[in-house]
């Protein structure tokens, strides 16, 4: 302690005056501490929130898809966070979601702001449309665990995971050219560590894309769509 009681061998008045010089020096240096803690604080923070300024690094046409063919849907602002990947967060995975309802429904879910989630790419059963509902710029909030959204293009497929019935060939075939395409965009190797299901999400509540999902025939049609000509998309100009 300073002060009055700190009184080995030096008087009180001069040890009131060292007291004061301490405390003073203290205060001094306290202050340069918290300022240094407050600027890295602020950088650190800065570096958390720049995504939040739109059209940061990428400029955004409104409308614009990714994928050659999709259909645009915006999902709700909410069930998303503007970001600038892959500069931002590298995308190294691919996830397959079901969307145990109609392809209509997921659509309407996703663009309501209270259901707080929604995927990059919903896929249609009965002829493969596919509709894009969000960048792959941008993180969407479908994997339910933060890295994994931050790192992965999610896409939901029409249909129920006790209904093999809903994963039809056309749907298979579509969502297959469109992973490759993701793939070939980011360097994204075909395999299961990089192609998963939501059931395989560290954490997952979710059992989608359920046993009845294929995983070697949709493999085959995938690496098989990967050798295909590639058009120019969005994410390459």
């Amino acid at each position: 302690m300073y002060g009055d009681q700190c009184t080995t061998g030096v008087a009180v008045g001069e040890d009131r005056a060292e007291g004061v010089k301490r405390r003073g020096l203290l205060v001094g240096v306290g202050a340069t501490v918290a300022a240094g803690i407050t600027a890295l604080a602020f950088r650190e923070e800065l570096g958390r929130l720049w995504w939040q300024i739109p059209g940061v690094d990428k400029q955004r046409t409104e409308g614009e898809v990714d994928q050659p063919g999709a259909r645009w849907v915006a999902a709700s602002a909410a069930n998303l966070r503007i970001a600038d990947r892959p500069a931002d967060y590298e995308i190294d995975k691919v996830v397959i979601h079901v969307t145990q309802g109609s392809y209509a429904s997921a659509i309407r879910v996703f663009r309501n702001p209270a259901h707080a989630a929604a995927t990059h790419y919903v896929i249609r059963a009965r002829d493969g449309e596919i509709t894009q509902m969000a960048r792959e710029l941008d993180v969407a909030f479908h994997a339910g665990n933060r890295s994994y959204n931050e790192s992965s293009v999610g896409i939901e497929h029409e249909g129920f995971v006790d209904r093999p019935s809903s994963f039809t060939k056309v749907m298979y075939e579509a969502s297959a050219r469109l992973t490759a395409d993701i793939c070939a965009r980011y360097e994204i190797p075909i395999d299961r560590e990089h192609i998963i299901g939501h059931n395989e999400v560290p954490g997952a509540t979710h059992t989608d894309p359920g046993p009845h999902w294929d995983w070697d025939r949709y493999m085959e049609l995938v690496r098989r769509a990967a050798n295909r000509p590639k058009a120019t998309t969005a994410a390459e100009r």
